[in-house]
């Protein structure tokens, strides 16, 4: 507490800079105190420690742990002494010569007076007098100047002796306290350096051991404080160095440095590694159910301070916690990962938590991509696609599959990724299994479809609101149109889940964009693999004119040989081929369809674009829901993305070439106007009511907070779908 005390004094008065009305003599002299109790405080610590070790070893008495870590603690202290003298050096060397002049003044003052008094004294004259008025007048020469050298100082330590005889008993002890201070000021900063001095660790080298060890159990282990033990160990090669041998002060450096890492490696740093794995696995696996993780009933270090301190100087070394943790992380994620290869998930979130959240940086493991977790296995999800695509919501821009809903804490996905694995697994021939599967589902789906629009409910609606959208002046599909044939189908009925029947063709539709999604993805997919597999093959276009069969017949080699060279002519061409080929899926499942709904016998068809705002509308609305179900505590039915709506829109659209009857609804634009009207309705009842009703004016600003929602969400099925569009080689004339 004392040398904490001098510390904040230290650093406080040091620092202080004051104008020229301040006294400036109070403020050298608060400073001049505050350095000799520093240089004392120093001193104190040293003999202290010096002295317990010496009186242990003298009596043969062994030293008990507790005063062993007090001393260890007393150390450092002493180090943290001397670093603030270094941190403060540049504010010291100012201070040191004003001091320094200061006591010169101070001690010229006395030698004229005494000078004074021998002159005056001019009766007495005698060789005495004038022996001491010459040291008089050479002192003062000495001492008129910068900081004393040593043989200036040594000089005027004889001539003040001689002068001595001269003065008071008072007058001595004045002059002798100057002096001493003056010497203090000459020599300061070697002062500090022989009072911190600790190379009798070097002898003492069983307290490593013990330290390293309770700094690793300590609840409040302070890693400035490790850092000042190092610099206390390091004072030993100054003792060391002054071996004259060069051959064994180098080896007495070399052991002295290998053992002192060891002792730490073995005590902290390999304990403090295999306490931050099982940190993160505790916290990776938070999902389990674990023992009380309290932090008030187990012992929890502060791995952030650890973790971002800077390296540890020791010699020529530099010890960074930060980075033997990242190699013992690498290496364990690597080690473990080899032997049990379903687990490589667990490791890589445990290297990620890491980087996140302590700022680590790690290797790649360079482990094949090929591991028994592939994620999604395709031929498992062709073989039950219709469940496939009914449990899992596809997103367009990021080409991935989230599940819907999970019994389990977590949600499974579908990336690109995956679907390389599996076609790297299965071969390419898995493509074309893929769209043969999709397409007998599509014809199932698409049976129900057109027996949704057959049905007389339905189509006589969709005629009534042709005919009223063709006979109207406006040249934008009603918005209220839409909004009454969704409540006109719910009084068709509802299923036990109260789903109505546009509900169900709004499900249709988006599993049949899923599925389409779905190919999509096989095909990236695809090309990812092939990428991955041409990455050590230089120029594919220069290989096709080279055969390495004929190179190596050519040169007559051996026949296995030229087997080798034709394996590795029919690689390249395989790769080549799947690199370079780009069948359009789309295209195929659009021309085998086409034909049979733009036939006339499915006449009804014709109506399907007129049903479009209704179920646009209808998954506007679904959609808010599910976002909204998504910060619920029950997350039933919650989801932020169904891209499959909109690739399935646009797939039908195709089919049935009715893009630009659906642009000419404008039914977008008719959606932004009426919003846009009714909001401003909203903020002018706003307005009109803002002094009136609080509760009126809250319902005014959840109204205008749900239409902006609402616009929203269209504008993003908007853009949703003239980016399926593109997919399918058809954009739209103009996007609002």
């Amino acid at each position: 507490l004392k040398v904490t005390n001098w510390l904040v004094r230290f650093e406080q008065d040091i620092s202080d800079t004051t104008d020229l009305n301040t006294n400036l003599i109070d403020i050298l002299a608060k400073q001049q105190k505050v350095i000799e109790e520093g240089l004392e405080n120093a001193k104190m610590i040293t003999t202290l420690i010096k002295d317990c070790i010496a009186l242990h070893l003298q009596s043969g008495r062994p030293m008990a742990k507790h005063d062993l870590l007090a001393i260890c603690k007393a150390i450092c202290i002493l180090k943290g002494i001397q670093l603030a003298f270094h941190h403060k050096k540049g504010a010291l060397i100012p201070i040191i010569g004003h001091l320094a002049q200061y006591n010169c003044c101070v001690v010229l003052k006395m030698l004229s007076n005494t000078k004074t008094k021998i002159i005056a004294d001019v009766k007495k004259y005698s060789e005495k007098k004038l022996d001491l008025l010459s040291a008089v007048i050479l002192a003062s020469n000495c001492l008129n100047g910068p900081i004393l050298t040593n043989p200036r100082r040594i000089l005027t330590s004889i001539c003040l002796s001689i002068i001595s005889t001269a003065l008071s008993a008072e007058d001595i002890a004045k002059l002798l306290m100057l002096t001493r201070k003056l010497e203090l000021f000459t020599k300061i900063h070697a002062l500090v350096d022989i009072r911190t001095n600790c190379e009798f660790l070097y002898f003492n080298r069983a307290v490593l051991g013990i330290y390293f060890n309770n700094f690793f159990e300590s609840e409040s282990s302070n890693v400035h404080e490790l850092r000042h033990f190092f610099s206390a160990l390091s004072d030993s090669f100054t003792f060391i160095n002054k071996c004259k041998d060069d051959e064994k002060r180098e080896l007495l450096t070399k052991q002295f440095e290998t053992e002192t890492y060891e002792q730490f490696k073995s005590d902290f740093l390999d304990r403090i590694c295999t306490e931050f794995e099982t940190e993160l696995r505790l916290q990776v696996h938070s999902d389990l159910q674990l023992d009380d993780q309290s932090p008030f009933k187990r012992h929890l270090h502060d791995f952030s301070a650890l973790l971002t301190s800077e390296p540890i100087r020791f010699n020529d070394r530099l010890i960074s916690i930060k980075s033997y943790v990242e190699e013992y992380l690498n290496e364990m994620a690597y080690n473990l990962t080899t032997i049990a290869l379903h687990d490589w998930k667990t490791y890589e979130s445990m290297l990620n938590l890491a980087k996140t959240k302590y700022g680590l940086e790690f290797v790649r493991s360079q482990l094949p991509t090929q591991t028994l977790e592939q994620g999604l296995d395709v031929l498992e999800i062709t073989r039950n696609i219709h469940v496939f695509v009914s449990r899992y919501l596809y997103n367009l821009n990021n080409q991935m599959f989230i599940e819907k809903s999970s019994n389990n804490k977590h949600l499974n996905v579908l990336l690109i990724r995956h679907v390389a694995n599996s076609i790297q697994t299965h071969g390419f021939g898995i493509i074309n299994t893929t769209v043969n599967f999709t397409y007998q589902f599509l014809r199932k789906k698409f049976y129900i479809f057109s027996q949704f629009l057959y049905e007389e409910h339905i189509k006589s609606r969709l005629i009534k609101d042709l005919r009223y959208f063709r006979e109207s002046e406006a040249n934008k599909f009603p918005f209220e149109r839409a909004e009454k044939l969704c409540k006109g189908i719910r009084k068709l009925g509802l299923t036990a889940d109260g789903m109505s029947y546009l509900d169900q063709f709004r499900q249709l539709i988006s599993q049949i964009g899923n599925v389409l999604g779905f190919v999509r993805m096989l095909r990236s997919g695809a090309l990812h693999c092939s990428s991955n597999s041409v990455n050590f093959v230089p120029d594919l276009d220069d290989l096709t004119e080279v055969s390495f069969e004929t190179m190596t017949s050519d040169e007559s080699l051996s026949a296995d040989t030229v087997t080798a060279g034709q394996n590795l002519d029919s690689i390249l061409s395989t790769l080549n081929r799947n690199f370079t080929e780009s069948t359009d899926y789309f295209k195929l499942l659009v021309d085998v369809f086409a034909q049979t709904f733009r036939d006339s016998k499915n006449y009804h068809l014709k109506n399907f674009y007129a049903i479009l705002p209704a179920t646009t509308y209808n998954f506007v609305e679904h959609l808010i829901i599910s976002k909204e179900k998504m910060t619920r505590k029950n997350k039933v039915g919650a989801a932020f993305t169904d891209d499959g709506f909109a690739m399935g829109v646009a797939y039908i659209l195709k089919l049935l070439n009715q893009f630009n009857d659906f642009d000419s609804l404008h039914w977008f634009s008719s959606v932004s106007e009426k919003i846009k009207t009714e909001i401003n309705e909203a903020n002018r009842q706003s307005a009109l009511n803002a002094n009136s009703d609080v509760k009126l004016t809250q319902t005014t600003s959840l109204t205008i907070k749900r239409l902006e929602n609402l616009q929203k969400e269209f504008h993003l099925l908007e853009y949703s779908l003239t980016s399926s569009r593109i997919l399918f080689k058809a954009t739209p004339e103009s996007v609002n």
